[in-house]
């Protein structure tokens, strides 16, 4: 696999919105003006980016914390591994899950395989998500915890310098 190569005007976006977009009616012609193109031009820029896997998404990450969320919690399953993906869509599309994955077991210490973060204003309404989890794994899940968060650990991503 041959390594993405950024010209210029590319770099020149990503700088530009690697800080996150501006909270303006039209972002992407914020980030043209400071780019010196036209909006069009930078949406196919990114697009073009995101199809290549320079980037990977395009997306809000929110603080929690400041928007009430109190009671964050990891959840990690131990499922069995032919049912992850399955179980894994199932959890990663309820409301309250804002990603979900897979990562391997280490055993014997550590038997789960399935992670989905849950979020709530307090840890009474986490547990009850919790709960509608596990009622959602019709029996095959083999255990559980909750690891509750107590500050925000990475919320940004690899940064090019100007």
């Amino acid at each position: 696999m041959s390594t993405p190569v950024l010209d210029d005007i590319d770099r020149r976006i990503v700088v530009a919105t690697q800080d996150g977009l501006e909270l303006v009616r039209e972002p992407y012609r914020a980030v043209a003006r400071r780019v010196g193109i036209d909006e069009a031009e930078v949406r196919r820029r990114l697009a073009a980016m995101q199809a290549r896997g320079v980037i990977r998404r395009i997306g809000a990450v929110p603080n929690h914390y400041a928007l009430g969320y109190l009671a964050n919690g990891m959840t990690v399953w131990d499922v069995p591994d032919d049912r992850v993906r399955e179980l894994g869509r199932r959890l990663g599309g309820l409301g309250f899950v804002s990603h979900c994955y897979h990562r391997p077991r280490h055993l014997p210490d550590w038997p789960f395989n399935l992670f989905a973060m849950v979020h709530g204003r307090d840890r009474a309404t986490v547990q009850g998500h919790v709960a509608g989890m596990a009622a959602l794994m019709e029996d095959v899940e083999r255990g559980h915890r909750v690891l509750y968060s107590t500050r925000i650990l990475k919320k940004t991503g690899l940064r090019l310098a100007a």
